[in-house]
């Protein structure tokens, strides 16, 4: 634990944290608060509920590139005050806006989202040391896991006991505050040796957008295609063991395991190749599916939950390596647009799987997506390597066959 104390010993870092934890939070119970305010609010289908949810995950999507390449080159705080006036005003309206409208607003509304989570690792990427950051990164990935059992929960709770319409303006109001306390903060998002990078200029897209952060890219969506499968794949199985009720249990076992994963990662003496975590997290995940009932399942996703954030980790370490100090902001928003997408198509997909055989195949098709981006991923790093490598330059010693993310800056 010694790695972690001295991660929260660096000025500013627990501050920083807390409040990411907080918009993070909000910003994770978004999409469910909206779809919330369309069900029970305006006492529409599911189906229009997800085309509002399908919305904002695409301004999402395209909004975390677009940001990052704003900070880049006009700094955070001129950044933090548009999204936060674009979330207020967006929040605000809300109960105002006729169904087609909300549909253009909440595209909006993703499109100009605070960027908590990008500025947070791009903070960790330039105030940590080298010895220091893997441990920072999977503090950062257990603050996504809270964040993600700690927020729709009590927005399904308050939209159903208190008001649909009070919680799209409470979960604003949380962004904004979010937005506006890490604004307070101002991380520094360039290191001091950094510090001449903006008068060199941008790097051209081709010089750091290749081979091994395409790898890194590809993990990215398959972890959260994989993740977002998994959660689908649990429900299919209970579901049909009429055991419904239970998946909040699962999901609060798959979840407490992800976080002592994390951390147990993050206090590694030694990095993994980036490849690794996902990979295994595929194969733990497939036999998930041959569970009969509730018990079985919670101990089942116990195994893939240990590997869930130390994947999620180990993707955010190597896109803070591979960036280059004048674009690490479009790095990092292009990282968050992958795993924004991998959310988005890993459910149908794995649904898809579900229909066409059984509950198990969901698993299986999760898993497979899993191991499939790790082994594309291992593949584009070599490849990445055997270009940057002069032809009778030696393996550099320690690093694996397929270390994703052992690029410059490594």
């Amino acid at each position: 634990m010694t790695g972690y104390r001295q991660v929260l010993a660096v000025p500013g870092m627990a501050s920083l944290l807390g409040v990411s934890l907080l918009a993070r939070t909000a910003i994770t119970s978004s999409v469910m608060a909206l779809m919330m305010y369309v069900v029970l609010g305006l006492d529409m289908s599911y189906v229009a509920a997800g085309g509002v949810a399908a919305t904002l995950t695409a301004g999402l999507a395209l909004g975390g590139p677009l940001l990052g390449r704003m900070i880049d080159g006009r700094g955070l705080r001129t950044v933090l005050l548009a999204t936060v006036v674009a979330q207020l005003v967006f929040w605000l309206s809300i109960p105002f806006l006729p169904y087609g409208i909300l549909l253009g607003a909440a595209f909006a509304g993703g499109l100009l989202m605070v960027p908590a989570q990008s500025v947070t690792r791009q903070a960790i990427a330039v105030t940590t040391t080298t010895g220091q950051r893997r441990a920072a990164f999977a503090l950062e990935s257990v603050q996504g896991e809270l964040s993600y059992m700690v927020g729709p929960p009590i927005v399904i709770l308050c939209a159903a006991k208190v008001s649909p319409g009070v919680v799209p303006w409470s979960v604003g109001a949380v962004i904004v505050a979010g937005g506006a306390g890490i604004a307070l903060l101002d991380p520094p998002l360039r290191a001091e040796d950094e510090a001449g990078a903006d008068a060199v200029g941008r790097p051209r897209r081709r010089e750091w957008l290749g081979p091994g952060m395409i790898a890194v890219l590809v993990m990215a969506f398959g972890t959260t295609m994989l993740l977002s499968g998994t959660d689908l794949a649990i429900v299919a199985t209970l579901e049909e063991a009429g055991q419904v009720s239970w998946a909040a249990v699962i999901v609060a076992v798959y979840g407490s395991a992800s976080i002592v994963g994390g951390l147990v990662y993050g206090a590694l003496s030694r990095p993994l190749p980036t490849w690794l975590p996902l990979g295994l997290l595929g194969l733990a995940t497939i036999p998930a599916g041959l569970a009969p009932d509730w018990r079985w399942l919670c101990v089942a996703v116990v195994g893939a939950g240990l590997l869930a954030a130390p994947a999620l980790s180990a993707v955010a370490d190597a896109v803070s390596r591979l960036a280059p100090a004048g674009v690490r902001g479009e790095a990092t928003g292009l990282q968050f647009s992958a795993q924004s997408a991998g959310f988005a198509l890993g459910a149908p997909i794995v649904g898809g799987a579900i229909d066409l055989s059984v509950p198990a195949g969901g698993f299986a098709a999760a898993g497979l997506a899993g191991l499939a981006a790790a082994l594309t991923g291992c593949l584009l790093s070599r490849r990445s390597r055997a270009r940057t490598r002069p032809p009778s330059a030696p393996s550099p010693p320690g690093l694996e066959p397929c270390e994703a993310g052992a690029g410059p800056g490594a």
